[in-house]
């Protein structure tokens, strides 16, 4: 049953109240949103739980379960519980932040034409393409640029007659995009992957982890590229001429400066502000959206068709993400909780973290998350519940930075296998397989030389 409009609106009003407390709390020290922010998150849990099918519903009674059994097991179980509402809910305030700018996106038609050009690229430079051009969509429209560009791409490759040729084109294209979502995870300020391990390791900050990251992310492009070019598929037939593209490479140049401005706007107030760079994306990224939509919407009574478009994002579309909210607030929350009852545990079994070699420790980063992934386990849960019981960088001898650059390798990884993951899923519903076979046939192996990369690479950098 379709949820009413009185309760899409009473959804849509508690995420934009959400966001608005966490931003408060992030740009300025507010006691009132702090003894507002987790009784209003439980509200809205409760309110998206009843909304959501049992599979979602069912994170939500492990959220309660792992509350009674921490407050039986620890008596500070209070402040991790805290703790764990304020971390549940900036997760939905960053993902309300992000929609905005995928919704403001949907009726741009530069955004389109410049998917379209890229997709329609010649097979020679058709990956990398997408590739870089991927990255840039990944950027605005977080798993919205896999939905864009996944349409344009199957759609281009459904104008090829031969079926086998078109076979192969719409796996390399999906594959491209895929992948380059999955290499932006590292170091872009608008991904999860960068906003809750940030969030997690002390002393840890997005401007020290912005360069690894980048190297983190040519390494997984680079791989990617190298293999689609090394092992193009055998044709039975003749390759047919390759057609020009519609349009020129002008085409991007208002994504481009819709990045830059993006970009350029959290760099500068990092430097000036004393604003973590997650609380800048929650503010400024509705703002850019916002604004998109102003220019959008200018030729006729501008004012009124932006209240249109709010409303229309705030009690429509915002509301429809209701079981993604949920399952994304849920995993950051049995994360945190699940921390501290785990620890006992490993200590019982005599499994002493702190014991371990710095570069093992590193390493598992890059190859559990994604193999939690195998087993359901979102890498917001994953990270929140293993970063937690790592001891600090200072006594493992190396920078947090080092352990960021570690967690978000594991976690880009995890972005490709898992059958679980948004990205794996999408890419599965466009290519009409499973998405267990394009985690694991597709990817399999650019994951094992991929993780075998970034192994050695996360080791390097905290050695340096």
């Amino acid at each position: 049953m379709r949820p009413s409009t009185r309760v899409n609106r009473t959804t849509g009003s508690l995420l934009l109240t959400i966001t608005g407390l966490v931003i408060l709390r992030e740009w300025t020290p507010n006691a009132l949103a702090d003894m507002i922010l987790p009784g209003l998150v439980i509200v809205t849990t409760l309110l998206l739980a009843l909304q959501t099918s049992a599979g979602r519903y069912l994170f939500a009674l492990v959220a309660l379960a792992l509350t009674v059994a921490l407050a039986l097991a620890n008596p500070d179980w209070q402040a991790v519980t805290l703790k764990a509402l304020y971390t549940a809910g900036f997760i939905c305030a960053f993902f309300t932040a992000l929609a905005t700018l995928r919704f403001a996106a949907e009726t741009s038609a530069s955004i389109r034409r410049a998917g379209r050009f890229l997709a329609q690229q010649p097979p020679g430079r058709r990956y990398l393409a997408l590739t870089v051009g991927g990255q840039m969509f990944a950027l605005l429209l977080n798993y919205g640029a896999i939905a864009l560009l996944g349409s344009l791409a199957t759609a281009s490759a459904n104008e090829e007659p031969d079926p086998e040729i078109r076979r192969h084109r719409t796996r390399r294209m999906l594959l491209a995009i895929q992948r380059a979502f999955t290499s932006m995870l590292p170091w872009s300020p608008l991904s999860f992957a960068i906003a809750i391990s940030v969030a997690l390791i002390p002393g840890a900050t997005w401007a020290q982890a912005v360069l690894p990251g980048i190297v983190s992310s040519v390494l997984m492009a680079g791989t990617g590229w190298a293999l689609d070019s090394m092992f193009r598929p055998t044709l039975s037939g003749p390759r047919p001429a390759p057609k020009p593209p519609q349009g020129s490479w002008a085409s991007i140049l208002p994504l481009l400066l819709l990045l830059a401005i993006l970009v350029s706007s959290i760099t500068l107030l990092h430097y000036v502000t004393d604003v973590r760079v997650v609380g800048m994306v929650i503010l400024i990224v509705p703002l850019i959206a916002m604004a998109w939509i102003a220019l959008q919407s200018r030729s006729a009574e501008p004012e009124l068709r932006i209240a249109r478009r709010f409303a229309r994002y705030s009690f429509c579309e915002l509301p429809n993400y209701r079981s993604e909210i949920l399952l994304l607030m849920m995993a950051g929350y049995i994360g945190t909780v699940g921390a501290p009852l785990l620890e006992p545990l490993l200590t019982g079994l005599g499994l002493d973290l702190a014991a371990l070699p710095m570069p093992l420790v590193l390493v598992a980063f890059v190859w559990l998350i994604p193999l939690a992934g195998q087993i359901g386990m979102n890498p917001i849960l994953a990270v929140t519940l293993i970063a937690p019981l790592v001891p600090p960088a200072a006594e493992l001898g190396i920078s947090p930075t080092a352990l960021i650059v570690a967690i978000t390798a594991g976690w880009a990884l995890s972005g490709v296998t898992s059958p679980f993951t948004a990205t794996t899923l999408l890419v599965g519903s466009f290519a009409r397989i499973s998405a267990r076979h394009v985690g694991l046939r597709w990817n399999g192996g650019y994951f094992l030389l991929t993780a075998t990369i970034l192994s050695v690479w996360v080791v390097i950098y905290a050695s340096l």
